[in-house]
């Protein structure tokens, strides 16, 4: 298979997550994409969550921070210039996750660093999380893209992200800080220059074969500026607002969910699904499945919407 690199040469979030997207449509067959990209005082939310419930945005705001959301599925992350994101770009037939994340773990091992997978999303060092991993899948490419925090302002993480007490409790921590290590606590000399050069080597050493660089003048960047108009607008980060008679949450051995709903007549006549979970198809087609339904209270309605989510990839 065909190794090909990227390195972004921008901090700024909606460039690199419009790259991304472009890499994704773009990627062919019996080719892996490696790319390297940073955001600079960021916060991600993921696809389905409720950017009104995720994020401190006053105070983010009055930071100066970013807030985006990206394709995949999945919980909100903060980047800084001390986090480096990786994503491996690739066609359906030759997505391997578990090889993918030995990329990762080969490139800390040969830094002096055993990291191993937890869970479904997660890498971590010395029994904590330093990288959190996200899935997205479309008729082109599929990708698997996630954070390596190497030197992150971990106050800034309980700043900015509104991390619900329940998905705390269910994980036994009392703050997201307590459960997070930078990569540098385990290696004082480690720099994200190292780190890239290190991923770059073991990517080549895991699939046989040496990463040829893809050059920027490559790249449609006319494609790019009409990709990044969806992450800069304010539909896509916000997401709609609709008049609710209902809401209600739970959280789930998947993730939390939170629906609201609009009830005319005992009838479901819009609803908003707002998730944390890693299918990024969850929150608009469960959505589009409560329309038209009778709503009905208490456990009936959620056995009602455990029977809905059983047929997505959660």
């Amino acid at each position: 298979m065909k190794t090909r690199i990227i390195r972004s040469d921008s901090f700024d979030p909606t460039k690199n997550l419009a790259l991304e997207e472009y890499l994704t449509k773009n990627v062919v067959e019996d080719e892996i994409i490696l790319y390297l990209w940073q955001n600079e005082k960021t916060v991600v939310i993921g696809k389905n969550q409720n950017y009104w419930a995720e994020v401190n945005a006053p105070v983010a705001e009055a930071d100066g921070v970013t807030v985006v959301r990206r394709l995949s599925g999945g919980g909100a992350v903060f980047h800084d210039l001390g986090n480096l994101n990786f994503t491996f770009i690739v066609r359906k037939d030759n997505y391997d996750v578990d090889k993918q994340l030995s990329v990762i773990v080969e490139a800390l091992a040969g830094l002096g660093i055993t990291a191993m997978k937890t869970g479904r999303n997660d890498i971590e060092a010395d029994g904590r999380k330093f990288s959190g991993n996200a899935f997205f899948k479309s008729d082109a490419g599929w990708y698997h893209h996630g954070t390596l925090m190497v030197n992150v302002d971990k106050e800034k993480l309980g700043t900015y992200l509104n991390v619900s007490k329940s998905k705390l409790q269910s994980k036994g921590v009392k703050s997201v800080k307590s459960r997070v290590v930078n990569l540098k606590e385990l290696n004082e000399d480690l720099t994200i220059g190292i780190l890239s050069d290190e991923l770059d080597k073991a990517f080549g050493r895991i699939y046989g074969s040496e990463p040829v660089k893809i050059d920027y003048s490559e790249i449609d960047w006319d494609e790019i500026s009409r990709l990044r108009e969806r992450y800069l607008s304010w539909e896509w980060r916000k997401g709609r607002k609709i008049p609710f008679a209902t809401q209600v949450e739970r959280r789930f051995p998947w993730g939390n969910l939170d629906i609201q709903m609009k009830v005319e007549g005992g009838i479901i006549t819009d609803a908003v699904c707002c998730s944390d979970a890693m299918c990024e198809d969850l929150g608009e087609g469960l959505a589009n499945d409560l329309i038209g339904e009778k709503y009905v209270e208490g456990e009936a309605f959620w056995d009602k919407i455990t029977e809905m989510v059983n047929k997505y990839d959660i």
